[in-house]
């Protein structure tokens, strides 16, 4: 160390009064501090993360292991040069993911397999497709809980004081400086060898790093009140509720915030004393219409004239191909999956039904067929409006003009199925001879 380093080592005293928050240049270093106050460390500062991390791979070369780097943003390589290990972090956080599927599974299967089972369209009662959101979410949560609280543990966080809370410089740590803090609990520190390892790696200061005798070291009484205060009202609701589990009362319950599904009217099946009947579901008036749904016209709505089923179609639907076509593609969404494209009863859902065999299910019928061709057009439009044997109503699925169309589509099918030489136009008879 030249004579000017060891004039300024000496005069450590006098240069923390005077300036007790900056750092101290390179070279020539003094290491300040007021004297008899405990040594934490030794701080080094540099202006680029390539300074950083060359003093870095130093200082794990010269074997140190209680020392830790400070930086604005993250700097790549600097696990590397610090020569830091993979911690039993992952491990942690893969065990309670982990745990977390468990109680997913564990909880879905206690719930609706076997503590109130549930069934449902003869659905498996334990299906693991069904359960997999809730398992991933269970798996998410105990994960990221289990890392922020296994991080803070093994830093040893949060600290209520640090020595490096009493420099003011080292704000710059959160801006443009990058810092190196070697502690003195190190095996291998020693002030004076450590102090010219860091002047060795071209820092632009070094300082020392005393300990915190400044902030007190309990925690002050007004913020311990203020966290128990919180707790105890975090406990407060949990309290209510439990409370109201196990009690009964006469009176509503609050609603702080009266959204739509706590509306101040009266329920179906409930009582309601405005009326003389007390009830308030009211019955329909007789002859009541709703809006739009007045079907006057019986010949369109229900396929009759008079008390016979209609033999001619409505004057509102038009015999035309457009019609035809509409026709087409309702029976294809519709009548299809039954009784088949060309309506022959050989749609995919009658065969699988045939094949399972179970004694319940009538065959769907070829639409083709004699009696069928014979039937006037009013009740075949009737049997699509209200279904008939395993044929559900399609009358609050399918418009009146659409059931017309499916019925000329029959018609023409059943056509195809019976036809003779004169129902193919004369020009095109010859290409079938």
């Amino acid at each position: 160390m030249s004579d000017k380093q060891t004039d300024a080592k000496k005069s450590t005293g006098e240069a923390a009064k005077t300036e007790p928050d900056a750092p101290k240049d390179g070279a020539g270093t003094s290491k300040g501090g007021a004297g008899g106050t405990p040594l934490h460390g030794l701080i080094a500062e540099y202006e680029t993360p390539g300074a950083l991390l060359s003093a870095s791979k130093k200082v794990r070369d010269a074997g140190f292991k209680n020392w830790d780097t400070y930086t604005p943003f993250p700097v790549h390589g600097i696990d590397g040069a610090m020569g830091i290990k993979p911690t039993v972090l992952p491990w942690i956080v893969l065990g309670a993911g982990l745990t977390g599927l468990a109680t997913g599974i564990l909880l879905q299967w206690w719930t609706n397999t076997y503590d109130y089972p549930y069934l449902t369209s003869g659905k498996p009662m334990w299906s693991l497709p069904a359960h997999v959101p809730v398992m991933f979410e269970l798996m998410v949560l105990f994960s990221a809980i289990t890392a922020l609280v296994a991080m803070l543990a093994l830093n040893g966080l949060p600290e209520y004081s640090h020595p490096l809370d009493l420099k003011k410089y080292f704000a710059r740590a959160t801006d443009d400086r990058f810092f190196l803090v070697i502690q003195a609990s190190d095996p291998r520190f020693a002030e004076d060898e450590t102090w010219k390892l860091l002047e060795g790696t071209h820092p632009t200061a070094v300082d020392r790093l005393e300990e915190d005798r400044v902030t007190p070291a309990n925690m002050p009484r007004p913020l311990v009140f203020g966290l128990v205060l919180v707790v105890l009202g975090a406990l407060v609701p949990f309290a209510l509720i439990a409370r109201a589990r196990v009690s009964t009362s006469e009176k509503p319950r609050i609603h702080i915030i009266p959204d739509m599904d706590f509306q101040e009217k009266f329920k179906s099946q409930r009582m309601n004393p405005v009326f003389e009947d007390k009830r308030a579901m009211r019955p329909e008036l007789e002859g009541t219409v709703a809006v739009g749904a007045l079907e006057d016209d019986d010949h369109l709505y229900r396929g009759k004239l008079g008390d016979e089923w209609a033999r001619e179609f409505p004057a509102q639907i038009p015999i035309s191909d457009s019609t035809m076509k509409r026709g087409q593609q309702e029976f294809g969404v519709f009548c299809a999956p039954c009784h088949g494209q060309v309506g022959h009863g050989d749609g995919m859902v009658n065969e699988r039904a045939v094949e399972l065999a179970q004694g319940t299910w009538v065959p769907a019928s070829d639409v083709t067929q004699e009696y069928l061709r014979k039937q006037p057009v009013g009740e075949l439009f009737n049997t699509i409006t209200h279904g008939i044997r395993n044929m559900p109503p399609y009358g609050p699925q399918i418009s009146p003009e659409d059931r017309w169309a499916i019925v000329l589509y029959v018609r023409a099918l059943q056509r195809s199925r019976g036809a003779t030489i004169q129902d193919v136009p004369e020009a095109d008879r010859g290409s079938l001879k």
